[in-house]
């Protein structure tokens, strides 16, 4: 299959599943299941893929995405909480100090500059650190930045401890989906640029690399940047599907479960994060929901069924995973029409064979 095919049906692909989602919204009550996980999954697909950036593609074992996530988060909602409700948001300090409202893609794309804007300050010490310390020291600005957003004296801005709410959400499913897509599309561009395969060069062995004349820390600064302005942008994303902002909720804990999804995907596979991030968010937030509740066959009780126990069956299903996909499900791959066209091509072939 030509590239140029390949492409027409990638797009149809692409434009079926908008449309498809576009029915469900038309036929379903807004509060199925089926909604939050395709709107959380899109969400997590995207900073999934912008730590892969970093982890994957750039060798840079980063551990920082709920810090700038927390970081778009709050510029989205700071900036376009309509001024007549300030008051009532920011109610112990005196109405905000932010007095103007952004519309809601200018936010977003505010949102994802921010945490850009914290990167650069924060990688230009920290890029010279390497892996488990590279790690430790972005897990670290997280924590600090979470702790920081919850200092009362920045209250006029960030509200202190307090929710934010009232600002801008969307109506539809499809919006998070286009945006995150876009986004995805856009990274996916720049690793297939010379910048991207001068980053792949650096994580295989930068001594090489910089024999070849690509400039170490420049090419660091710029993947971990990008990273974190996409990974604002999916923050600003999860304010709008959780319509209330709070800095308590972007706990280390989030960033492991953006790790594992890169890890259960393949490290390095842009396909495999988004394939990961449904299936994480389906498993964790539906599929096995039925196991927190207390079930009876007549009047005996099904043993182990309570609150919690979710969570360990979730548990064990990744750590299967892990055994069983060492590379993750996709490795380093990626999923290609021509490449799965063919294997059905293939398997067509051997089952005519076969009969006789």
């Amino acid at each position: 299959m030509s590239k140029k095919n390949n492409f027409i049906l990638s797009g149809l692909l692409i434009a079926a599943l908008l449309i498809g989602i576009y029915v469900l919204e038309q036929i379903l009550p807004p509060t199925e299941m089926v909604f939050v996980v395709l709107q959380k999954g899109a969400i997590y697909a995207l900073v999934a893929v912008s730590m892969n950036l970093l982890n994957g593609f750039a060798g840079l074992f980063s551990l920082g995405q709920a810090g700038f996530m927390l970081i778009g988060a709050y510029t989205y909602a700071i900036f376009t909480i309509p001024e007549v409700l300030k008051p009532s948001v920011y109610l112990y300090f005196g109405g905000g100090a932010i007095h103007f409202t952004l519309p809601v893609l200018a936010a977003i794309v505010l949102a994802g500059l921010a945490a850009a804007f914290f990167a650069y300050l924060i990688g230009l010490p920290v890029l010279r650190l390497k892996s488990d310390y590279l790690a430790i020291a972005t897990l670290g600005f997280a924590e600090i930045i979470r702790a920081v957003f919850q200092w009362d004296a920045l209250g006029p801005v960030t509200n202190g401890s307090n929710l934010l709410r009232k600002f801008h959400t969307y109506d539809s499913t499809l919006f998070p989906f286009v945006v995150s897509g876009a986004c995805i599309a856009v990274i996916v561009l720049f690793i297939r640029s010379t910048y991207g395969r001068a980053l792949c060069a650096i994580r295989d062995d930068e001594t090489a690399a910089e024999a070849m004349g690509i400039h170490l820390a420049r090419h660091k600064r710029l993947a971990f940047c990008i990273s974190s302005f996409f990974a604002g942008i999916s923050g600003a994303l999860l304010a709008m599907f959780q319509m209330t902002v709070q800095a308590s909720a972007f706990k280390a804990a989030m960033t492991y479960e953006i790790l594992l999804i890169v890890v259960i995907g393949g490290i390095g596979s842009v396909t495999g994060s988004c394939l990961s991030a449904f299936l994480f968010v389906a498993a964790n937030e539906w599929w096995l929901r039925f196991l927190d509740t207390e079930q009876y066959i007549g009047s005996f009780q099904i043993p182990l069924l309570r609150p919690g126990f979710r969570r360990v069956v979730f548990s064990v299903l990744v750590m299967l995973v892990v055994l069983f996909f060492q590379k993750g499900i996709m490795g380093r791959k990626e999923f290609s029409i021509s490449r799965f066209a063919g294997r059905l091509k293939r398997i067509s072939y051997k089952n005519k064979e076969a009969k006789p």
